[in-house]
């Protein structure tokens, strides 16, 4: 950056109310979006004001820079990629400022994310319709940036639909509403001589020119395609009867949806709602041997009343076997298909619903369409739905370079032309050589149809613009839409004069230069765009650095594709309501450096482009890996399985090796080690432990109680028991139990708890002299000395563990280790992984036994009691929550629940340190502390994690107990 340049941006930083980053680090994670590109900005805008937009408007002009407008960054096509300003509206504009119920209408920033939106809006029978795969972090001004379709537009219509009015700051910094205006209001709109005026009188002569309709109409899609965004809606406009049209009223606002920020910045959005659907939803997975035969059951379908019609074809759902997340939500498939359809019928009665679905199937199986059609209800549907919203992030498991590439994923054509296109489409991605991906809203007449390259390669790379070129021409052929909802951005701006002719692109050219006469709004989309094989992620037949990592990360074929798989999706930046996990500390601080996304693409950027000897050795890296509380969550959450904890200890392991391991590290890396020399004495050691002088020279908040070591250790306890809880015979199994630093220490009680309530289940419980579990060394990095911990253990149980022994543990973040890092670490892998296969949490193996009828409810009592779980995330991440809920509910009159609580914010030894106390406690505030707050005196807390019951003391003062210790109590 040029030293003046640099200059004036510290100034504009020090001018503008809300926040203006130019450092390495943000230009890096806003480099990119979703999308195959990568441009770094010259910063990153957080504007908080109006006035701070109108300043950067100002600072724009006068340097002649872009501003790239940006919400959740989730664009496929490119829109948030540019070497200017990012301006980034998610962070401070995000109000609810007007709702008005009777007009069902409502007002608000364009920074609200669409479901966030929807959730207020329930409790008066309303939501705005458009849905799009994104809808729980996505936000209304991308969407209306975008124009946005979703699952829903065959009954609800487009984002463009929906909007009433926006308010806007144009290029020179003036203010206009853009909103519906009858002729007359028009023709007033005209008078004066400011910018905005000039708009309107600009539109006007364009679209009075009868030669100008008429090239329009006869160039632009069909207009019974809803779903068509090439370039600006100039043919909308012609609705009106000041152009042509039928309809009394003009609305400008419908030009800017879809404009891609390019023409205003819009500050407000008001919307026009929709009652909520019926409530009496059923959905039918219709089974296709082929895409051929699912396209022309989409044309049978549709004549019924659809609510959605969706599909999945063969690469998605094969990709879904490979996530842990969605593997639960494939329940409902039959066989290997290479295609289901998503038919969904909503009424207000539940036997019409029923009737509707089997009328359907009827008509398909008269057809002699699909092979099976089971119908979903209840909560299978929200589980069949977040299957295929997950599709595109799953489309990154793929192994390898080889990428399933946005780049013609948004065409639509009319409906009756859908079999066709698509058999034509089919055949020429064979004469390619391909076979594509298909997926999403074939009710709507779009596919989203992606071809399967490797953009590292030049031969590739070429493919990538002929592929997009020769299907340009098909939707030509067929009157379609090559943009469907994904906007033009980069990949197909290119291509606007191919879809629209050559005089409506020269039009949109002066429709461009009237609003933005000096071209700073998101330079080079829709209007002189920048060139669709230039400025990727990823260098053409570059030399692929290759990195030696104590971890074994062949799976993704190294560290670098690891962090490659992330797409940029952003399901990392989902709402707290929607369940799960991930990211806690990006739901905290909601800054984009604390997302995966971030993390992972930081990753990637200074392992591709870095000059050092040793790449991970940057401070940028150390800063965005800093509040990772390697909680696991993306290693389930995220559909591309982008596993940010184990990328974090490895990267810690490398950075070491140029900068050492902090005092600190090492101290909680061999906490064992010094919790043994401090049992000796643990009275004392406890009262040393909670000084605030030693906390302070721990670098350990003083806020932060420190857990108390027993005054004996588990083995020590057992030493002494081994002989009364061995006597026995005709055991129903037998089992090791594994024996966790925080067992031995800390929970002995917990430990005395398990083994009690196995050996009265009959159980024979086998302890033995194995190693601590590695959890606080792989957490801190210390990599060698985990591997050292990892090869002990697994060659200490290796000749033991077997399905009818297997190793079970209390603390899921140290037994689960054997399930996930070990398998990285172990020098054997082979007897790692086999270790691994019969390695159970104690719910699991409890939840196992119950199954095989070995444990029963008559064991245990029948007094009633109200249970709350919060899940371990590791245990959320690696397993699932379902074992603790069972094993919790053995006895007969435990009513039990479990808890939607993301991460306690603890995470081990994050929460001690002084620098994250007050994330970690923020992050308990975001999810979980409420809920404990409000839960009854009576009811007892159920908290698998070690950490977890300390943060919900130190947090709410209230007690929690391990589920083995609730059953424990339980046993009669």
């Amino acid at each position: 950056m040029e030293v003046s340049l640099a200059r004036v941006l510290n100034e504009l930083s020090a001018d503008l109310e809300g926040d203006l980053f130019c450092d390495l680090l943000h230009k890096t994670i806003y480099a990119t979006d979703a999308s195959v590109y990568r441009k770094l900005p010259l910063g990153v805008a957080y504007p908080k004001t109006n006035e701070d937009l109108q300043k950067l408007i100002n600072f724009a002009t006068t340097h002649s820079i872009s501003l790239i407008p940006r919400a959740a960054g989730t664009s496929l096509a490119g829109q948030c990629v540019g070497d200017g300003l990012v301006v980034d509206i998610s962070k401070y504009f995000t109000k609810i400022i007007d709702f008005d119920e009777n007009n069902k209408t409502v007002t608000i920033q364009p920074g609200v994310i669409r479901d966030e939106l929807n959730n207020f809006l329930a409790p008066y029978g309303l939501f705005f319709g458009p849905n799009t795969s994104t809808s729980n972090r996505c936000m209304i001004g991308g969407m209306v940036g975008n124009n946005s379709s979703g699952t829903t537009s065959i009954k609800y219509g487009v984002t463009r639909d929906k909007v009433i009015e926006l308010k806007t700051i144009l290029s020179d910094g003036s203010e206009a509403v853009f909103g519906e205006l009858k002729s007359e209001d028009y023709f007033s709109k005209m008078d004066g001589n400011t910018l905005e005026s000039s708009i309107y009188k600009s539109l006007f002569n364009e679209l009075t020119n009868v030669e100008n309709q008429a090239e329009i109409k006869r160039e632009y899609p069909k207009s019974s395609i809803h779903r068509r965004n090439n370039g600006y809606a100039v043919d909308e406009l012609l609705n009106s009867k000041l152009f042509g049209g039928s309809n009394s009223i003009i609305n400008l606002s419908k030009l800017l949806a879809g404009s891609e920020g390019t023409l205003a910045f819009t500050t407000e959005i008001k919307l026009q709602l929709d009652n909520l659907p019926p409530a009496k939803n059923i959905i039918v997975a219709g089974h296709f041997s082929s895409i051929q035969e699912s396209m022309e059951a989409v044309v049978i379908a549709m004549k019924h009343d659809l609510y959605t019609c969706e599909l999945m074809d063969k690469t998605i759902l094969d990709c879904t076997k490979n996530n842990r997340e969605q593997l639960k939500n494939r329940f409902f498939v039959e066989g290997d298909p290479k295609a289901i359809l998503m038919f969904e019928i909503c009424t207000n009665d539940e036997n019409e619903s029923i009737k509707l679905a089997n009328a359907l199937i009827a008509d398909l199986e008269k057809n002699k369409l699909g092979y099976a059609f089971p119908k979903l209800s209840g909560h299978e549907i929200h589980q069949a739905l977040e299957l295929r919203k997950a599709g595109l992030g799953l489309l990154g498991n793929i192994v390898g370079d080889d990428k399933a590439v946005a780049c013609i994923e948004d065409t639509a054509v009319e409906l009756h032309d859908l079999p066709n296109y698509i058999s034509e489409f089919s055949q020429m991605m064979k004469d390619f050589g391909q076979e594509a991906v298909y997926y999403a809203h074939a009710g709507a007449g779009e596919l989203h149809l992606r071809p399967i390259l490797n953009l590292k390669k030049k031969e590739d790379l070429v493919l990538f613009r002929e592929i997009t070129n020769k299907t340009a021409e098909l939707v030509k052929k067929y009157g379609g839409s090559f943009s469907g909802e994904h906007g033009d951005g980069i990949v197909r701006a290119e291509f606007i004069p191919k879809m629209i002719g050559k005089k409506n692109y020269a039009l949109l050219k002066r429709i461009k230069l009237s609003f933005d006469p000096n071209n700073i709004f998101n330079r080079g989309k829709i209007i002189d765009p920048f060139p669709m094989d230039e400025n990727l992620r990823y260098e053409v037949n570059r030399d692929e650095p290759n990195f030696e990592t104590i971890q074994d990360f062949s799976d993704s074929l190294g560290i670098l594709r690891a962090a490659e798989k992330c797409n940029g999706s952003g399901d990392c930046r989902k709402l707290p309501e929607a369940g799960g996990t991930m990211c806690p500390s990006y739901r905290a601080t909601k800054n984009e450096k604390d997302t995966t996304r971030a993390r992972a693409n930081a990753l990637r950027e200074f392992l591709t482009n870095s000059e050092k000897k040793n790449k991970f050795n940057h401070k940028e890296l150390h800063k965005v890996f800093d509040l990772c509380l390697s909680c696991k969550a993306c290693a389930s959450e995220c559909p591309s399985n982008v596993d940010v904890a184990t990328l974090k200890a490895e990267f810690l392991h490398q950075y070491y090796k140029s900068n050492g391991v902090p005092i600190r590290a090492k101290l909680f890396a061999h906490s064992a080690n010094l919790n043994k020399i401090g049992s000796l004495a643990p009275s004392l050691t406890n009262y040393i432990l909670n000084a605030k002088s030693t906390k302070k020279i721990l670098g350990v908040s003083t806020k932060r109680s420190i857990p108390k070591l027993h005054h004996t250790t588990f083995h020590s306890w057992y030493k002494k028991n081994e002989k009364r809880l061995s006597t026995g015979s005709n055991f129903k199994g037998i089992l090791y139990l594994f024996i966790d630093e925080f067992v031995n220490y800390y929970d002995v009680g917990i430990g005395i708890d398990t083994i009690e309530l196995l050996t009265k289940l009959g159980y024979k419980v086998n302890i033995t002299n194995h190693q601590e579990s590695g959890r606080s060394a792989i957490s801190k990095g210390l990599l060698n000395k985990a591997k050292t911990i990892t090869d002990f253990n697994v060659n200490h149980y290796k000749n033991h563990i077997t399905e009818d022994c297997p190793l079970v543990g209390i603390e899921p973040s140290a037994i689960l280790t054997f399930r996930d890092e070990y398998i990285r670490l172990a020098s054997d892998s082979i007897s790692a992984k086999k270790i691994a296969e019969h390695t159970y949490t104690i719910e699991e193996f409890l939840f196992r036994e119950f199954k095989n009828n070995k444990i029963s409810s008559d064991q245990f009592t029948t007094k009633p009691q109200v249970l709350k779980i919060h899940g371990h995330c590791h245990q959320k991440a690696l397993s699932t929550m379902e074992p603790t809920f069972k094993v919790l509910s053995i006895p007969k009159k435990y009513k039990v629940t479990i808890i939607n609580s993301g991460c306690c914010g603890m995470a081990g030894s994050f929460g001690y340190e002084k620098e994250h106390f007050d994330i970690s406690m923020q992050i308990g505030e975001d999810t979980l502390f409420p809920k404990i707050r409000n839960i009854e005196k009576d009811t007892i807390i159920a908290a698998s994690g070690t950490s977890c019951r300390h943060q919900i003391m130190d947090g709410t003062r209230k007690n929690s107990k391990h589920p083995v210790s609730i059953l424990r109590e339980a046993l009669l």
